[in-house]
């Protein structure tokens, strides 16, 4: 039973989740176009806002570019600059930095969310859930610290590599790769795959909108006092 329950939850189900994140995101595009933004609830509180928005930002930017590289780049790639116990010493410093960032800023937004009657009154149950599960998600991936702190071989953090790679390359038998892992890490991974789930239907999908190609944008040629001059 434990057997087929792990084949479910890290063999199936990271399917159905990428499956629903990837689907769900066009038909809300396609059919709820006005919906395809972040509310916005600047005008209270905006110090809080500010401060707690950038590090909630800035934090889970380098965690999201952190989890792709360290969990799909190949060990034999990796491998020629560092070994796996660097990598994983790498990973609890940089990870734990960054993750201590993203969880006082998320703090700081959902406390905002919460202990304000004006915001709280405006907010959808929502947008308050995601936050919610934003918030937990971080807490297990932080506890994961102190577990990998207690194997600085590098064994498990290699057993999670392999099994994201066997996911993303179609490979049979990916739960399997998961044997032994402790449980705070499998709960990071099923609650990681929720949002995926979620993305969809919450305020998250404003993601898609993030302006990247704004600061790669090409010069203006304005016209001032008659001659042409150019502007950024």
């Amino acid at each position: 039973m434990s057997a087929y329950l792990d084949h479910l939850a890290f063999g199936i189900y990271p399917y159905l989740a990428v499956g629903v994140f990837l689907l769900g995101s066009l038909l809300r595009f396609e059919r709820e176009q006005y919906s395809w933004r972040s509310g916005s609830s600047q005008l209270l509180r905006r110090k809080q806002l500010m401060v707690g928005s950038v590090c909630f930002h800035v934090g889970i930017l380098f965690l999201m570019v952190g989890h792709t590289v360290g969990l799909l780049t190949p060990h034999a790639l990796y491998g020629l600059v560092i070994t796996a116990p660097q990598k994983q010493l790498l990973a609890i410093v940089s990870g734990g930095a960054a993750g201590l960032l993203c969880f006082v800023g998320l703090t700081m937004l959902l406390h905002r969310r919460l202990f304000d009657e004006r915001i709280r009154a405006t907010s959808s149950a929502a947008d308050i859930a995601i936050l919610a599960l934003l918030w937990v998600q971080l807490v297990l991936g932080l506890l994961t610290i102190p577990f990998s702190l207690g194997h600085l071989d590098g064994h498990v953090m290699m057993q999670l590599s392999h099994w994201a790679q066997s996911i993303v390359t179609f490979q049979g038998g990916a739960a399997e790769q998961l044997d032994g892992v402790g449980f705070v890490f499998k709960a990071h991974i099923l609650l990681g795959l929720t949002l995926f789930v979620a993305f969809p239907f919450s305020r998250l999908v404003h993601i898609w909108s993030a302006p990247v190609s704004y600061a790669f944008r090409p010069y203006q040629l304005v016209r001032r006092r008659g001659r042409n001059a150019r502007v950024a």
